[in-house]
């Protein structure tokens, strides 16, 4: 008996494990070669992409190789794409003068594509608190919303449910994994997301530290502009101890104009400093015939040559 000359076609090991949607979404994401007025930013991106020495060098390398890392984008409804990473390099073709760059098309629900941008960028070393703060309020929303959970943090009238504020803290801790920050602080960088834009503005410039800014946060948006109108006022930005007592005040439902503005005039007095020596312990380095003034009079002049000669020393 003779045997068929039928051809048999085998099934490849990647058909034979993937999904017709596996496999259509493989061929979706092909690399493709996108026009630069075709890609969009994200909404609410909350990184800057800023012309500095870093974007010169991005530029010079585009110039060189072209766009060696493909972006990553989505397709919009209404036409266009919307770029999930890659905005500096979008920026950077841009000014080398190209009229496109390779992107990698990805279908992808809101959520997933929140996580996506944050994760692409956070780890960069110039990221501003601000930027930090915004970034991870959008990853930790969007990791609740695609868990089923609410977008609030779990304070209610005031008080914390602990089974909610444990959630809470799990949830903070996936947020600062790329980053290498703990719950806690991914928890405190989001507080800063209730500031004011022009105190935000003062903790990325570090006229006011991070951890007064956190207090301060939790100042109602009046009370804020409160303490702007006071620090333009004394010149002056409130130290971790008076962001406290502010906070305390507010809390209490008595923080107002006059007892905002009696804190930070306490940043304007002056540090009183006394140095107090015996008798005994300076008499035995002058001669006898010294006067208290005259001894005086010589310890601040030792004391301007040695801060010359220290100048002098440093310039060297």
């Amino acid at each position: 008996m003779k045997g068929s000359g039928r051809n048999i076609s085998l099934t490849s090991y990647d058909d034979l494990f993937s999904t017709k949607e596996t496999r259509q979404a493989d061929a979706r994401e092909q690399i493709q070669q996108i026009p630069l007025s075709e890609l969009h930013p994200f909404k609410d991106h909350p990184f800057r992409v800023v012309d500095d020495d870093r974007m010169m060098e991005t530029v010079e390398s585009v110039k060189a190789y072209g766009v060696l890392v493909p972006a990553i984008a989505r397709p919009l409804g209404d036409g266009g794409y919307e770029i999930v990473a890659g905005h500096r390099r979008k920026h950077g073709s841009e000014l080398a003068g190209l009229s496109d760059m390779p992107c990698i098309v990805r279908e992808m629900d809101n959520d997933t594509a929140t996580i996506l941008m944050v994760d692409s960028n956070i780890q960069r070393e110039d990221i501003l608190p601000s930027e930090r703060a915004q970034a991870y309020k959008m990853k930790l929303d969007a990791i609740r919303r695609k868990a089923g959970r609410p977008a609030k943090t779990a304070e209610i009238d005031g008080k914390n449910n602990s089974r909610q504020v444990v959630g809470n803290l799990e949830s903070a801790a996936i947020v600062g994994q790329e980053a290498g920050d703990s719950g806690r602080q991914v928890q405190r960088y989001i507080r800063l997301t209730e500031l004011q834009p022009e105190l935000q503005q003062m903790v990325d410039e570090k006229k006011i530290a991070m951890t007064p800014a956190v207090e301060l946060s939790y100042l109602k948006p009046e009370e804020q502009q409160m303490l702007l109108t006071a620090i333009d006022s004394e010149q002056a930005t409130p130290s971790l101890s008076q962001a406290q007592r502010m906070k305390k005040l507010s809390q209490a439902g008595k923080l107002n104009d006059d007892t905002m503005l009696d804190i930070m005039m306490e940043q304007k007095k002056p540090e009183k400093c006394e140095l107090t020596f015996s008798g005994d312990v300076l008499r035995k380095y002058f001669p006898r015939s010294y006067t208290p003034q005259r001894m005086q009079e010589t310890i601040i002049k030792l004391l301007e040559a040695w801060v010359k000669k220290r100048q002098r020393d440093q310039e060297r």
